[in-house]
């Protein structure tokens, strides 16, 4: 069962975590790097609880290099039903992903703020809720993210395995994500890129890096 809100854990109500990780300042109106976390930075093993089994996707390391060279926020908004549905709590949460984030910081990349979102229709007691707005594909996450760092999210871009990270970037008005083994497209101005290959990578990267130039 999910912990109840408390102290322990940044959680701005029963089922939203906010956490800002480190202490790098940037200046405002800067675009961010959104990312999923299960199926997007480590490998998704459904419902990840163990973080001894944790392990990092092999392309996901250059995307955060690139992002923490051109000095851009590093955002992970990721859906955590299984506290939602009763599979674990927070504590159990908190722990799988400090070891997300300390498998990125040994190889020399970091992320500035997590968001999670257990609500789930599925669930039990107070997660049990529908269509809440931090749960993707709402852009609730994002938009929070945006706020607390003064993000410009036109500019910023989303990198995911689901459509419905995809959906949330478009929602949030950004203009592009990147869909782990997903297919090309555009819908309603937002559009969606692979992420298949090297190929595909190298066009991600240097999309990253050029980020920041784009116009105001």
């Amino acid at each position: 069962m999910a912990d109840r809100l408390g102290t322990a854990h940044p959680l701005t109500e029963p089922g939203v975590w906010v956490e800002r990780i480190g202490d790098r300042a940037f200046p405002g109106r800067l675009p961010a790097l959104f990312l999923d976390r299960d199926g997007t930075i480590n490998v998704d093993t459904d419902y990840p609880s163990n973080p001894a089994e944790i392990v990092l996707r092999d392309d996901i390391v250059p995307v955060i290099a690139a992002a923490n060279r051109a000095g851009i926020p590093v955002v992970v908004v990721t859906n955590q039903s299984g506290i939602a549905r009763g599979y674990f709590g927070w504590n159990v949460f908190a722990d799988v992903n400090g070891r997300v984030l300390e498998l990125l910081r040994e190889q020399g990349v970091s992320v500035d703020m997590v968001l999670a979102c257990a609500y789930h229709e599925a669930g039990v007691g107070s997660l049990a809720l529908a269509d809440h707005p931090m749960r993707k594909p709402n852009p609730g996450m994002l938009i929070e993210a945006a706020k607390r760092l003064d993000l410009d999210l036109r500019r910023s871009l989303i990198v995911g395995d689901k459509l419905a990270d995809m959906q949330a970037g478009r929602r949030a008005g950004l203009a592009q994500g990147w869909l782990v083994d997903g297919e090309a497209a555009v819908q309603s101005g937002f559009a969606i890129r692979p992420l298949h290959d090297s190929s595909d990578l190298g066009g991600l990267l240097a999309a990253i890096e050029t980020l920041v130039q784009a116009p105001e």
